[in-house]
């Protein structure tokens, strides 16, 4: 039997993406954001939604541009200083030890230290009740050659990403490998 948990923001697995951005001043800063995934294959967009009261929400608006940035495990507590302090009062690049690099692709800023950059410029808003979803075109994705298997690809087990478990506010690692997609389903 199943238990009504109610209309809430629940899903499974949950990413921590870290958002960068530019301010007014030319100040780049970092914000986590957990509502957000890729939205379209063609153009490759990937959304993200955030609350309009953010100083990130503003910098999107302003330079029409934005990086989502996922880190590995071992950044988890960085990670999590990025949601809770606003880029308002603090440097988060500075008191996070984080190399800004200024993107050659959009006005947005990513660290030198992450291993995985989507670097977007913004394509459409959308305003949904509490939170304003920006859609972005990603425009190039740049990857440490480290986390690149013989595919070419990245390899999430060499990444190590690390989800949010917006229910228990945890986060959590990766899981063991259960299949090949578009393949393990025709078994059936």
């Amino acid at each position: 039997m199943k238990k009504s948990l109610g209309a809430r923001t629940i899903i499974y697995p949950t990413p921590v993406l870290i958002v960068g951005t530019y301010d007014s001043q030319e100040r780049p800063n970092l914000m986590a954001v957990a509502w957000g995934g890729i939205c379209c294959s063609t153009p490759p967009c990937v959304a993200i939604s955030m609350r309009k009261a953010t100083y990130t929400h503003g910098n999107i608006k302003l330079r029409k541009a934005f990086t989502v940035n996922i880190l590995s495990e071992n950044m988890v507590k960085e990670a999590d200083y990025y949601g809770v302090v606003s880029g308002k009062s603090e440097d988060k690049f500075a008191k996070t030890n984080i190399t800004p690099v200024k993107s050659d692709l959009v006005d947005a800023p990513y660290g030198k230290e992450f291993p995985f950059i989507l670097e977007c410029k913004l394509l459409k808003i959308v305003e949904i009740g509490s939170h304003t979803q920006f859609v972005g075109e990603i425009l190039d994705i740049k990857a440490e050659e480290s986390i690149i298997d013989s595919s070419g690809f990245p390899d999430i087990e060499k990444l190590k990403p690390f989800f949010f478990d917006p229910a228990k506010s945890e986060y959590l690692g990766t899981g063991k490998k259960l299949g090949k997609g578009f393949s393990i389903g025709k078994e059936i």
